[in-house]
């Protein structure tokens, strides 16, 4: 007797005589002569109808089997007499292997989003999550078979770092030093960095991902990243993953044609294979969620300037909360009328001006402008953002003077410039971003596993 997965019983072709299910107990229904349990293991959304007759030597279990308890049940899998479902388990024996008690939190009624992040060791086994974290993990591999299909080749980049790759400042610094009363480097002693200078959790791993992406050509990253941002916004985290593809011999336009291509291939996955859960999510969660993806998986993206947005955006009649003005960032609200109300599709804006982009950007010929772009999509706003790398020495240098950015601490990045330097472009897509994308999930701490925010680190 093998134990076997809910969702492939449920697409049994066939009666099984032996089967023996493993899960929790969702309901359970008491009749005079038998008792009905819904049980779900997790690997689908459905449950699986067991009956447990009273004649059963074991039926005394049925007492401890309460929702949130975790049974094991050995049977056969019939035809269901039931309209929701064709195959149902006719027990043979019933097991309880533990016990949950009344006080389960999670009975049969409506959570809100607010409780369920309360107990978010709990919150995978209810219906929303346990949907929004099968398909996460069905879009992680999406990621590696997107990048793997094209000959990219996957580069761990290092989660202690001595750069700062976006020049803001806003990192978490690595330190040795003990917790208070478990002794130190002694009384106002000057703590010791571990690693001879001081060290902060990557906010990035694309400077790294040059390195590799100069000798290897194309290469991928897909890591957890980390920013001291101290925003308590439904769209940022201070932990979250990021995917960065680095591609030597690319420039912007090669950069655009990649990045608009993995945003569609994602949606598509999405919509091929987690079409059971994106139907929950397009009933509970957002009503017009299927039709957008399916919108971003078949239109072309429209391309426009950073200064034909700007100008867009002033005559539009708007009235925005962050007014528009050449040489401020766009703002979320900015980039999702751009993508809802006026092209009402996905949309790549490209080179920004160059004092508000990183140092590394390559400067373009009118001297004003940085080769960088953002792919904007419905619901979300900026869910890519890229740039050609400038690869220019002496270009180079000027822009890390004019960021204040030491030349002598970013030697290994500049030698890159001196040692057969080439054109290259690379992007970053926010994991979590996407995963609001396709879940229609409107706050980032609902499709991360164990959510990492200002005040805030459970677990």
């Amino acid at each position: 007797m093998q134990a076997s997965l809910i969702k492939y019983l449920l697409a049994s072709d066939a009666p099984v005589d032996e089967v023996l299910v493993q899960g929790w107990v969702r309901t359970r229904r008491d009749a005079k002569t038998f008792s009905f349990l819904e049980i779900n293991d997790g690997s689908c959304l459905e449950n699986l109808q067991v009956i447990v007759d009273a004649t059963l030597p074991d039926f005394e279990q049925m007492e401890k089997a309460n929702t949130g308890a975790a049974v094991a049940v050995a049977g056969k899998l019939a035809p269901s007499q039931g309209r929701d479902q064709a195959w149902e388990v006719v027990a043979q024996s019933l097991t309880v292997i533990g016990e949950a008690g009344p006080n389960y939190p999670l009975q049969k009624k409506g959570h809100s989003l607010e409780f369920l992040r309360e107990i978010a060791h709990l919150r995978p086994r209810s219906n929303l999550f346990g949907c929004v974290f099968r398909v996460r993990s069905r879009l992680a591999y999406a990621i590696h078979r997107f990048f793997q299909e094209r000959d990219f080749l996957y580069v761990h980049t290092p989660i202690i770092t001595a750069s700062d790759c976006e020049g803001a400042g806003e990192l978490f610094r690595v330190t040795t030093q003990p917790p208070p009363g478990r002794g130190g480097d002694g009384e106002g002693e000057p703590r010791k960095e571990f690693f001879g200078k001081p060290t902060y959790l990557t906010v990035s791993g694309q400077l790294e991902g040059e390195i590799f992406a100069t000798a290897l050509k194309n290469i991928y990253t897909f890591g957890p990243t980390f920013r001291a941002e101290n925003s308590n916004t439904s769209r940022h985290a201070s932990e979250f993953w990021m995917i960065e593809p680095e591609m030597a011999f690319c420039d912007l336009a090669g950069n655009m044609d990649l990045a608009e291509s993995f945003v569609q291939y994602l949606v598509r996955d999405t919509l091929e294979t987690c079409r059971t859960e994106l139907k929950f999510f397009n009933r509970f969660v957002d009503r017009g969620l299927i039709r957008r993806l399916e919108s971003i998986e078949s239109r072309s993206f429209t391309r426009l300037g950073y200064g034909e947005a700007v100008k867009l955006l002033r005559a539009s009649g708007r009235k925005f909360q962050y007014p528009v003005e050449f040489g401020s960032n766009l703002q979320a609200e900015h980039e999702r009328y751009l993508t809802e109300d006026h092209f009402k599709g996905p949309v790549t804006v490209y080179n920004y001006p160059r004092e508000i982009k990183p140092f590394y950007m390559r400067l373009n010929d009118d001297g004003k402008t940085v080769a960088a772009i953002d792919v904007l999509v419905a619901g979300i706003g900026e869910i890519v953002g890229g740039s050609q790398r400038e690869e220019r020495a002496d270009f180079l240098d000027r822009n890390m003077d004019r960021h204040g950015i030491s030349k002598e601490e970013y030697w290994w990045y500049r030698d890159l410039r001196r040692f057969g330097t080439v054109p290259h472009s690379g992007f970053g897509l926010g994991f979590e971003r996407m995963l609001m994308l396709v879940t229609g999930a409107s706050n980032i701490r609902d499709v991360i596993p164990f959510a990492r925010t200002p005040g805030s680190a459970e677990f």
